[in-house]
């Protein structure tokens, strides 16, 4: 198959693949003898169905799908806000996120970060341990740096992926640093 996709479209197809990676049987049906799945990628993102049931889920699986335009989507940039927050009912959130500035190191204790950089450039720590760490929210710890982590430039079309427990921190950034963020539990 030959076939060309904006640059931006191969990382969401990434990105999104990731999720479904990460997301485990909590979003994709365990395969039995008489399922099949028929995955689509096109310069319109990607679609999967369950050839086995297609009739029958046709109907109720579209009130499933939740679709921001265009312009939500720059606006949820300009602020770096959440675009869907799935965690009470989905194992996912997804943000359009934004750094102006460092941020403080974190590590969350249930969340798992994928993160897909539209633009901006930034030096990304991960690993090592948190200085001066604190609970700050529920399954949420801060500090005010990381030692003997592993440093990552990242820079448009990078993906990075933080599983839960390992300690990150945007310890420079490049403004404005965007990225779209995958929180998935």
């Amino acid at each position: 198959m030959n076939f060309k996709m904006p640059s931006i479209n191969r990382g969401l197809v990434s990105l999104f693949l990731g999720i479904g990676l990460l997301a485990g049987s909590a979003s994709v049906p365990a395969l039995n003898q008489k399922q099949a799945f028929s995955t689509t990628v096109s310069s319109h993102g990607i679609k999967m169905a369950d050839l086995s049931i297609a009739g029958a889920q046709n109907e109720s699986s579209a009130s499933l799908v939740t679709y921001f335009n265009n312009k939500k989507v720059a606006t949820a940039f300009l602020k770096g806000e959440a675009l869907f927050d799935g965690l009470g009912e989905r194992n996912y959130r997804v943000s359009a996120s934004r750094h102006d500035v460092p941020s403080s190191p974190e590590i969350h204790v249930l969340d798992t970060d994928i993160d897909y950089v539209l633009d901006g450039t930034a030096t990304y720590i991960t690993g090592g341990t948190v200085v001066d760490s604190k609970t700050v929210a529920p399954n949420e710890i801060r500090g005010t740096a990381i030692i003997n982590g592993e440093t990552f430039q990242l820079s448009k079309g990078d993906v990075i992926i933080v599983p839960h427990g390992v300690p990150h921190w945007f310890k420079q950034v490049g403004a404005p640093f965007l990225y779209f963020q995958v929180k998935v539990r």
